[in-house]
């Protein structure tokens, strides 16, 4: 059973007891609620109240609660033609289609240009029409389309070139790809610009003058409007009245949908929320061959939940890009060759774990250089000689996670450095990187408000150092960026059961914009702690009423938080973390996923 925000010693002194910092060096904030809201939500429909209290801490009130928990398509989806210049998009890609003319999609190297190229390929491929995909080695080219690469392309007779994830700050390129003879249609959602590429059309509901209110959209969200938006036109030419021409059921794609928009961390509300929704039922029935082949690997055998999406599949897919070959994962989602599904997944798992060794020695080389007076300083830039520029997105994530602050990792080869970004709330990081470039501080860059990427000459690293702290500066000094963790609800131990764990995930999916809930376990000691892995820690709780419940923190060996756990035994300690199904050998309990404790 849940504690009673209303009533307890305990819960009354919350917010005076949770001012001194925790393991993690964090405050604790317990959320705010309307409690009235929360409990006629709970009534309404028939749920606990503690997921009343989660549903109203999310905004959901009584007449939004329906389609929060029951997202669909049909509710959410829009007309595709809300987006600039998708009419003169869809325009030359029937014409294309009808005069079998070729098509290319260059994509970006990450699972949302994956996905989205992978998407547009098994469209094209279902309405007959064969498609060229071109993924850009990280290494070498780098992100995003580059003349040499869009050259070739042309030089092979491909005519329509549609570029997703990727385009809409690669000016030289797409101009000198235009004066090729090619006809290029970006499809992207990054940050943009007053002026754009000289493209045939810029699909992108985060260019200045897209009115769609779709700028939350990951790439392959986008894509998926496309392909909607020709389908539709199709349609109605006549397309599908040919005996031998077929009209696909595009929601068959949405599995790749949702696997892209929650690996890019879009927000998860509206249209985003619908698509992971029904998204994930699509990949439930494993009709994706790629998809399919990975989670064989991964020996994953359940239902597939936005968790699967983000860190089974995810990673792997993403593994291709960072340390082996980029066109690995949209090879993968796009093939329907069994054999050829499963070598590629394969050769995926195993960049994937080498991928885990680099990011450890980049990971722990950094913070090294941060703990040796970096701190300090509003934004952490980091660089190093010879990282691997696929690890350092990565690395920068997980160090903008322990301090709390923006952080760039940059990896030079020699005056050449590429680096990686990751923003805090309420910074938006990707136009700082574009007025950065535009500066000619940098050579390239973009991004979103949560992640952009650059390239720079080690001659330029002071200035870019004095542009990004006065920038970071402007805005930090007006918000507060105290790290804090937030807390949905107090429970007990023995409040943590398969039943309540089963109601929580009726607000899934989890993730940017929808949380998943985080609760605090007051006054329980650690009864047992074992170290698994390389540096993660499995304990079991208890507390005065003999309540027991199984937890694990990973990552923490050598922390403070791994410290205070191995020594739990002495003291009383108030646990946070994420509550979760735990299924081992056909067994169901409850776990606990610690994010931190303090001593009480």
């Amino acid at each position: 059973m849940s504690l009673s925000l209303s009533t307890g010693t305990f819960v009354k002194n919350f917010h005076s007891s949770m001012e001194s910092k925790s393991a993690t060096g964090r405050k604790w904030r317990l959320k705010e609620c309307d409690d009235r809201l929360a409990l006629m939500l709970s009534q309404r429909l028939n749920l606990p109240e503690i997921v009343g209290r989660l549903l109203s801490l999310r905004g959901v009130n009584g007449d939004s609660a329906e389609k929060f928990l029951n997202p669909t398509l049909r509710d959410w989806l829009p007309d595709p033609y809300s987006l600039k210049d998708m009419e003169k998009a869809v325009s030359r890609l029937v014409r294309a289609i009808n005069d079998s003319e070729s098509i290319a999609i260059f994509g970006d190297y990450d699972v949302d240009g994956a996905t989205s190229s992978a998407l547009l390929a098994r469209f094209f491929n279902l309405i007959g029409v064969t498609t060229t995909i071109y993924i850009p080695d990280r290494i070498k080219e780098g992100y995003g389309p580059n003349e040499r690469a869009l050259s070739q392309l042309r030089s092979k007779g491909i005519d329509v070139v549609i570029t997703v994830d990727c385009g809409i700050t690669a000016f030289k390129p797409i101009a000198s790809g235009a004066m090729s003879g090619l006809d290029i249609i970006i499809v992207d959602h990054h940050v943009a610009e007053p002026k754009l590429p000289d493209a045939f059309a810029v699909i992108n509901p985060n260019r200045l003058d897209d009115k769609s209110d779709l700028g939350r959209l990951a790439a392959v969200g986008v894509t998926f409007l496309l392909a909607v938006a020709i389908n539709r036109s199709l349609r109605e030419s006549g397309f599908y009245c040919d005996e031998n021409k077929f009209e696909p059921n595009l929601l068959d794609l949405l599995d790749l949908v949702a696997l892209g928009t929650v690996c890019d961390l879009v927000k998860l509300d509206g249209l985003n929320r619908a698509y992971v929704n029904q998204g994930l039922k699509i990949m439930a029935r494993r009709t994706n061959t790629g998809m399919t082949a990975l989670f064989d690997e991964a020996k994953i055998n359940e239902k597939p939940s936005e968790y699967h999406a983000g860190y089974v599949l995810g990673p792997r897919v993403n593994a291709g890009g960072r340390v082996g070959e980029s066109s690995l994962g949209a090879r993968l989602l796009s093939t329907n060759d069994i054999d050829e599904a499963r070598y590629i997944a394969n050769q995926l798992d195993t960049f994937n774990n080498e991928r885990k060794k680099i990011e450890s020695t980049v990971f722990n080389e950094a913070i090294s250089i941060v703990e040796s007076g970096e701190k300090d300083k509003p934004i952490l830039i980091i660089e190093g000689d010879g990282w691997h520029s696929g690890v350092i997105g990565i690395v920068a994530s997980r160090i903008k996670d322990k301090y709390a602050k923006p952080v760039f990792v940059i990896s030079f080869d020699g005056d050449k450095g590429k680096g990686s970004g990751r923003s805090i709330s309420n910074l938006d990081l990707g136009s700082i990187v574009i007025s950065a470039r535009q500066k000619g501080i940098i050579d390239e860059g973009g991004g979103h408000k949560m992640a952009a990427g650059l390239s720079v000459n080690r001659e330029k690293l002071s200035t870019l150092r004095d542009y990004f702290y006065e920038q970071v500066n402007l805005v930090i000094n007006k918000i507060d960026t105290s790290p804090v963790l937030d807390i949905d609800s107090i429970i007990t131990l023995g409040g943590a059961n398969t039943l309540l764990v089963n109601q929580i995930q009726k607000i899934a999916p989890f993730g940017s914009g929808n949380p998943e809930p985080r609760f605090m376990f007051p006054n329980v000691k650690v009864v047992k702690a074992d170290i698994v892995g390389d540096n993660h820690l499995r304990c079991i709780l208890s507390d005065e009423n003999k309540n027991k419940l199984n937890a694990i923190a990973f990552r923490v060996i050598g922390e403070e938080l791994g410290d205070i756990l191995l020594l739990g035994k002495s003291q009383s300690l108030h646990v946070a973390g994420k509550i979760r199904i735990n299924q081992w050998q056909g067994r169901e309990d409850v776990q606990l996923l610690i994010d931190d404790v303090r001593v009480s």
